[in-house]
Formats: structure tokens, sequence, C-alpha cells
């Protein structure tokens, strides 16, 4: 069913690296070839970078996300690879999650001719590309990375996937009303920990919750006192970010002190290799989450998810990320025949089916207005499952707009 008013971040969680899938590169080519254009004014090639991570500590995500751009290419261009007779070449590269590494291989495609760029599994490396995109105005369509930061950035960067503040807002679905309510934020003290305070203040406390924390030292291996702090705080919510190899304990500590009895506890749901993670509380927290496969139910989540099972994959959290960007190529290519101003013009308020259902580029920053979903796990022998609760339409969640 619908949330109605009733009812950070996939990277909440520990990335786990796996070993990325070895793609061979397209030789470089010029946006067009040869000056060559079709009957319809458009060029007879296009070539579009893909950078993102098939090494490094986000491979994985960069994996998912490759395996769902091919999926996608594929079911936009019926197979052809082609779209009103304009060829689309992918030139695939590896970013290995380096901010440098990734603005050296933007510069180098932006150099050969290329003009439109996708990929992105680390906020920082999709940050460097888009400031990239908007100095050599190219079209910059990014990723996995949530960094709320990207939406509105420049008038060149786009995104396939959701951002932080989708997140955050779904968290607070779980209490339906804010006014009055009390949500504390359980989190390192770090960048990460601070940032998503920061954000559950700004999102949460924008629609009437009062919002405190308890920050607790990244190198802390004993938890209970600051479990007890959670308890003596009352808080009507609990919004938990957390990252790393003190995830065990610290859910441990939260389920013997009583915390996910007591209070309604949430995080993010990150892909399927952190199922496990939250080992006895799985069953007592409750998940905010952008996708997973048994989610959404349509044709284009079960074609992308038969495509992608079917080239030796597994479909996960930012397939979808993958997928969107190619419908968003082929879209781009098509109305804008390899004018960048023109492309650029053609994302603005597209609204188009993806993987979980109907989604809408909003003109105005170029954020990706999406339904997120609300999520339990549940134990299926000696591992767990992901089951759909709600899911929250993407209105109730959209970030604010800049």
């Amino acid at each position: 069913m619908r949330v109605t008013k009733k009812l950070l971040h996939a990277s909440f969680v520990a990335v786990v690296a796996t070993t990325a899938l070895a793609l061979s590169a397209c030789a470089p080519q010029d946006a067009t070839t040869s000056g060559a254009a079709t009957a319809g004014g458009g060029p007879a090639d296009v070539t579009v970078g893909v950078v993102t991570s098939e090494t490094g500590p986000l491979a994985s995500y960069g994996k998912q996300y490759l395996d769902g751009f091919k999926a996608g290419l594929d079911y936009a261009t019926d197979g052809s690879n082609e779209v009103n007779g304009t060829k689309i070449t992918v030139d695939y590269r590896d970013d290995a999650g380096d901010p440098d590494t990734a603005v050296g291989v933007a510069k180098e495609l932006i150099g050969q001719g290329v003009n439109i760029l996708a990929g992105s599994a680390s906020s920082g490396v999709a940050a460097a590309v888009a400031e990239q995109a908007g100095q050599n105005k190219v079209l910059f369509i990014s990723g996995p990375a949530a960094a709320d930061a990207l939406t509105g950035v420049n008038p060149y960067t786009f995104r396939s996937g959701r951002q932080s503040a989708q997140d955050v807002a779904t968290a607070g679905t779980f209490l339906g009303d804010l006014q009055g309510k009390t949500v504390t934020v359980f989190a390192q003290n770090n960048a990460f920990g601070k940032g998503n305070e920061a954000a559950v203040t700004a999102i949460l406390g924008a629609k009437g919750a009062t919002v405190n924390s308890v920050l607790v030292a990244e190198d802390v291996t004993e938890f209970t006192p600051f479990a007890q702090q959670v308890l003596a705080a009352k808080p009507d919510l609990v919004f938990v970010a957390w990252a790393g190899a003190t995830s065990g304990a610290m859910w441990q500590s939260m389920s013997q002190q009583g915390v996910l009895d007591a209070v309604p506890v949430v995080t993010g749901l990150g892909d399927s290799a952190t199922f496990g993670a939250y080992g006895a509380a799985s069953e007592k927290i409750k998940f905010l989450n952008y996708y997973f496969p048994g989610a959404p139910d349509n044709e284009v989540n079960t074609k992308m998810s038969d495509a992608v099972t079917k080239a030796g994959g597994t479909p996960d959290l930012f397939t979808p990320d993958g997928f969107n960007a190619a419908l968003m190529v082929v879209q781009a290519v098509k109305a804008g025949k390899g004018d960048v101003e023109a492309m650029v013009k053609s994302l603005e308020n597209f609204t188009f089916q993806g993987p979980k259902g109907s989604l809408t580029v909003r003109a105005g920053d170029h954020a990706l207005i999406q339904d997120m979903y609300q999520v339990k796990l549940v134990a299926n022998g000696g591992s767990f499952t992901p089951e759909l609760v709600d899911t929250v339409p993407a209105d109730q969640v959209a970030p604010a707009k800049k």
C-alpha cells in the first residue's frame, strides 16, 4: 500500500568491496564521426564517457551501476545502441574512487570531444566531475553519489539516483506528523555523522521536530553508556547513521540496552552484502530504503532484473542508477541531437518510467523526484531478506527546492 499521512544513506552501512567486473573500454572517439550526420540532423555517432569505480573501496557500487547502465542502454535502444540513426558508443573508465583520477579522465574525454559524462559512485568524485562539466559545458549525469550539494550545483549536472535529503525525509515518515516530536540522531562524531546530524536538523526540524544528538567518537568500542544516553533523551524516533567495523557491536548494545524495544529506531538499508550486519537486532530496526529488487512491481523493473541476471550480475541497491542514466542518455541524444544546451533542456521536466516506476527530473535544480521505501528485514534460514512495508510517495520526500 502507499503511505498517506500515517505513516544516510545506503552509505549509512559499511561498504563491502567486491571484485569489479573487468570491462573492455571502447576506443575514444569524437562526439561526431568525421563530420557525418544523420538524416534527422543529428551526429552519426555520440560517445558517452562512463566514469565510475571499477576498483577501489566502492567497486561493488560501481559494478551495480555498470550492470544497470548496460541493461538500460540495451532496453532503451531495443538492443541496437542507436537512437534515430545516431550510434551511441560508450567509453568506460575507472576512477578507483579517487577525485583526482576522475578529473584526469574527465579532462581527457572532454579533450577528445566527448560531451556526455555519466557515473560516480563517490560523492567526492561526483563533485569533482560536476565542476569539470560546469567549466566545460558538457552534460554530466551523476550516479549513486548521494551528496545533496550535487543538486543544483550547475546547469549541466543531473543525477540518476536519490540524494541524502530523500533518505532523511523518508526516515521522518515513520513518525507521520513531526510537529512537537523529538528525534535523536545517534551517529559517529566525524564528518559523516555530523553531516547526517545537520541533514536531520534541517529537514525534519523544518517539519516541526526537535532534534538532538548522541555523537560517539570513532575509536569507541563500548557503547552501553551511549545507548543509555539515547534512552535518557526520551525521543520519539532514533535516527542512526553508522558505518564501519564497530557496527555489529553498536547494534548489539542498542538491543541489549532496550533501545530497540523502547523507541522506533530507523537507519538506511544498504546493498545485499550488508543485510547480515545487524545481527539479532535486524528484525527490530525500521529501515528506510532507496531500492531492493523486490520493492517495485512493474514491467521495467522486471526487464532490468532479467537482463542483469542473464548477463551474470545480481540486481542490487544501485542497479537502477545505471539503468536510469542510460534512459536519460538516450533521451538527451534523441532530443538534443548532440547539442549540449538542447540535451540539458530535454532532460529538464523529463518524466520517465524507470525500475522504481515514474521519475521526474525537476527543472529548477535537476533533483530526481521519486518514491522511496519503508522496509524490514525478515529472518530467512541463516540469513535475512528485505520485505517491503510501505511505499512513500515521491512528493512526500522531495528535496527542498534550491
